[in-house]
């Protein structure tokens, strides 16, 4: 058994054939395996990122070692590709060509997704559960062989957010620090679905690139606009330094965070606890810190899990939750394939997916697909950071 993520182009495998075999049902598919492939942020500005496919490897290290999906093992080759579109194409390309992968699965980045979507596409290789809440994704007319993976669109989020600050006050005006990608401009649309003909007078929005060193001359600006509700679209490490400058220049709107950027060790923690005081998110998954969990059956087996196959896991980091949650649903997905696993089928299962309830995700929280519909999960529940964990607070909410 063998691992390794540190480096570009380096594998994460946790199988070991004994022997070769006959491919079977097509590409990646033996009498004892299943490959499949994905690239991962293991370096470069959104490393955190990384956690989510360290968690998938183990997960599917723990379906092997009870026996793998119906007498075959699950190997999963994760790549690094820094975060950077073109090297998640380069990447894809290398494990579609030359390692032979059945599908591509939960590769992380929403313009990292968009760039390979098409290639995949030309070669009629699913791309499952994305790590990517670009409403897009759920389009199947752009989109046929994409499925989002198990968290709400980022639109949805934020259409939950305007609907809670304008409750609060029928005119408010919204500052909005957002990624200058898709995933930042998700959130944008969300804003105008719900304002309308006052988006424009009521949002100002100021962008930083991936690239940058902070934020912080953003957030002086967003500031000085004097809005009511400020909607922090920004990935850990942006999302840390804004929580912390509107902290330091007195800022204290309503404020709203990506339920991409709630992790406790990479945000909350280097923002500063009493910083985050307030900040409201929403959830879908059960927080294991949460004392409502405490005799949870659910949250008792994903510990289990992390105690044995990720001892050095920072179980403060939801990621290693919904890299569970994801690798359940592929888990779920392939069983119900059987012994077809051509691309067609499994696709075809992924796609059939009724009123899943996975133990980690929130009660009244069930996993969805069908032909016409792409998003997987499209519910949420508010929370807020007390200055020591989040708590979740309303009922689980439609984010359509």
């Amino acid at each position: 058994m063998r691992s390794a993520i540190a480096a570009a182009g380096l594998y994460v495998v946790w199988s070991v054939l004994a022997a070769p075999a006959v491919a079977e049902d097509g590409p990646g598919i033996t009498a004892t395996e299943i490959r499949i492939g994905q690239t991962m942020p293991y370096s470069g500005p959104v490393s955190a990122f990384g956690i989510l496919g360290k968690g998938e490897v183990a997960y599917f290290r723990m379906v092997n070692d009870r026996g793998g999906i119906n007498g075959r093992n699950v190997n999963l080759l994760s790549l690094d590709d820094s975060y950077v579109p073109p090297k998640t194409v380069e990447q894809t390309r290398r494990l579609v060509e030359s390692d032979d992968v059945s599908f591509i699965f939960s590769t992380m980045g929403t313009a990292h997704n968009t760039a390979i979507a098409k290639y995949l596409a030309a070669k009629k290789v699913p791309q499952l559960f994305v790590a990517s809440g670009a409403s897009k994704f759920g389009d199947p007319a752009q989109f046929p062989l994409t499925l989002m993976g198990v968290m709400a669109p980022f639109r949805n989020e934020a259409r939950m957010y305007a609907r809670y600050a304008l409750q609060k006050k029928a005119d408010a005006t919204f500052a909005v620090l957002a990624q200058n990608d898709d995933f930042g401009r998700d959130y944008l649309a969300g804003l105008r679905d719900v304002l309308g003909d006052r988006y424009e007078t009521a949002v100002t929005a100021a962008t930083y690139e991936t690239t940058e060193p902070t934020v912080d001359s953003q957030i002086v600006k967003l500031k000085s606009t004097g809005a009511d509700a400020f909607v922090i679209a920004a990935t850990p490490k942006f999302a840390a330094q804004a929580i912390r400058k509107a902290y330091e220049i007195n800022w204290r709107p309503i404020m709203f965070l990506t339920n991409v950027s709630v992790w406790m060790s990479s945000v909350m923690e280097p923002a500063g606890l009493d910083a985050g005081t307030g900040i409201i998110s929403s959830a879908y998954v059960k927080d294991p810190l949460d004392p409502a969990w405490a005799d949870d059956p659910g949250v008792k087996g994903w510990r289990d899990y992390m105690a044995k196959y990720v001892p050095d896991g920072d179980i403060r980091d939801s990621n290693y939750v919904n890299s569970y949650n994801n690798g359940m649903v592929l888990e779920h997905v392939l069983k119900a394939a059987g012994n077809d696993l051509s691309r067609e089928n499994i696709l075809r299962q992924a796609l059939s997916i009724k009123d899943l309830e996975l133990p980690m995700l929130l009660p009244g929280i069930k996993v969805n697909t069908g032909e016409s519909d792409h998003l997987p999960v499209e519910q949420l529940q508010f929370m807020r950071f007390t200055g020591k964990q989040w708590e979740r607070f309303g009922e689980v909410l439609s984010t359509k």
